[in-house]
């Protein structure tokens, strides 16, 4: 394997995904003529009025043989770069 592409620790495979998963609450205010101040009528999911975030996970998965490996991606950092994803992938995540 080249020195520049990454591997699951567990199985040798470089057939990995970068995963984000959210959990969000939508609410809808509810006045006269449909729920949700935005909506005229009927109510169309993707207007909204408030929308809060209450769960979130990061991982990178191993698509060959299922391990995850936990990280974090923000949107304020530069992103991650190939060093980032070898540290996370060598981190011992069970001690």
């Amino acid at each position: 394997m080249e020195a520049n592409q990454i591997a699951c620790p567990s199985c040798n495979s470089n057939n990995l995904t970068a995963k984000y998963e959210a959990k969000y609450v939508y609410s809808y205010i509810i006045d006269s003529n449909a729920p949700g101040l935005k909506n005229d009528q009927e109510l169309l999911p993707f207007l909204y009025d408030n929308r809060e975030q209450v769960e979130s996970t990061q991982y990178i998965k191993c698509e060959n043989c299922g391990r995850q490996f936990p990280c974090f991606f923000s949107a304020k950092s530069n992103g991650i770069d190939l060093n980032d994803l070898q540290k996370v992938l060598s981190y011992d995540h069970n001690e």
